[in-house]
């Protein structure tokens, strides 16, 4: 809807409010009138009513609402229900790419199509870089303002341009993915359908983009982490962690497909970046029948390398599980303590849970509960609150 909408109204954040204020209409009818036949199309028509109103009113009317009856009136009006099926949707690339513009900073693409396309709140999006929520709500109104203001074309970029907007593009799919795979609030631990919002996404881009690895490499660790679903909860939704995991349940299909992928990814040439590199970390797991036969020692290697191109301290955090699986829990407690200090951890929960495990299989038993417990207030999903405070418990039993 909101891609469709800044076609006609040539604004992001206003077609956003429009399409928002469509669904509460909705919401308010629909549960005494029933679900319209065609709801994608009443949607949409409601929202260009909404518009037509709202440029009645302004100072600029006369013009604004020529211009709008005029397109409304010569526009073939779009099956949207089918659009939201579509594998590839016009709209929905433009407003990517819209989004991802090089006029806005990096911090500022991500947030805003976070918050578009992925429909992650502010304080997800926050979680996710780790930085303040305000931070996140003044990028975003500022990137709205930005590209109103700069009066950016609607419109798919020129192939020329594609590469200067992908990073962001994969960075906003990545971060996306990973909301879903664990999501940092709520009751749930998977939100399957934000992870296949992002898998369209990857693949919509892989068709457009055929000579970047990185795109490949994405969709490679999207399928392989996507084929561990069924195993990631138990029958009630509890997380079971992937050490725990019945690999039976791991979805073939995805798995290979994924494997295809990272294959294509490496066959394209040039140094590994760092998509496919975690994709290759995945796909070690994949390989391996039972978690006692993963390599931990060629994972631990991938991640030294992704440390060199990614230094930051989360690639670290998951260096030191590498590492201490590969040689021992002494090994990775050194590093995670070094990362004590580090201010953009200060409240990430993965710290101290990765340290409680670490004192856990070291022995030391109080100062893993005191760890497990300082993680599970950390976190903002009950899920993962639960699992860690059940670790914290099963310290003082044993």
């Amino acid at each position: 809807m909101i891609g469709g909408l800044i076609r006609i109204v040539r604004d992001i954040g206003l077609a956003e409010d429009l399409a928002q204020d469509a669904l509460l209409i909705a919401l308010e009818r629909w549960p005494l009138s029933g679900i319209p036949d065609n709801p994608g199309a009443w949607l949409m028509t409601t929202a260009k009513r909404r518009a037509i109103d709202l440029l009645r009113r302004n100072k600029l009317r006369e013009r604004k609402y020529e211009e709008l009856s005029y397109e409304l009136n010569t526009q073939d009006e779009p099956d949207f229900d089918s659009a939201l099926d579509d594998h590839i949707g016009d709209d929905l690339l433009r407003l990517i790419f819209i989004t991802c513009h090089p006029i806005l900073s990096e911090e500022a693409r991500s947030a805003l199509t976070l918050r578009l396309l992925g429909g992650l709140t502010t304080e997800e999006i926050a979680k996710a870089y780790l930085v303040p929520e305000s931070t996140v709500a003044q990028r975003i109104t500022r990137a709205k303002r930005k590209l109103s203001e700069r009066r950016v074309e609607f419109e798919v970029p020129p192939k020329s341009e594609l590469k200067a907007r992908l990073s962001s593009v994969l960075e906003v799919i990545y971060l996306m993915f990973n909301e879903g795979y664990s999501a940092s609030a709520g009751d749930r631990w998977l939100r399957p359908v934000l992870c296949e919002e992002a898998f369209r996404i990857g693949r919509i881009l892989a068709e457009i983009v055929h000579d970047e690895p990185e795109v490949y490499g994405l969709v490679a660790l999207m399928d392989i982490q996507a084929s561990r679903f069924k195993a990631r909860v138990d029958s009630a939704g509890e997380p079971i962690l992937l050490m725990d995991q019945n690999r039976a349940l791991w979805d073939d299909l995805r798995i290979n497909r994924g494997l295809a992928a990272l294959e294509r990814a490496e066959r394209l040439g040039g140094e590994l970046g760092p998509y496919t590199l975690q994709a290759a970390i995945t796909a070690c797991h994949a390989r391996a029948k039972s978690a006692s036969e993963t390599d931990w020692v060629r994972i631990s290697g991938l991640y030294d390398t992704l440390f060199r191109i990614v230094p930051t301290p989360i690639i670290e955090l998951n260096r030191a599980v590498a590492l201490s699986m590969a040689h021992g829990p002494e090994v990775g407690l050194k590093i995670v303590d070094t990362l004590l200090s580090e201010p953009s951890l200060k409240n990430y929960h993965l710290l101290p849970s990765v340290r409680g495990d670490l004192l856990m299989k070291l022995g030391r038993l109080d100062d893993a509960f005191l760890e497990f417990k300082r993680a599970a207030a950390l976190t903002s999903n009950v899920r993962e609150q639960e699992l860690l405070l059940k670790r914290a418990a099963a310290c003082t039993e044993e």
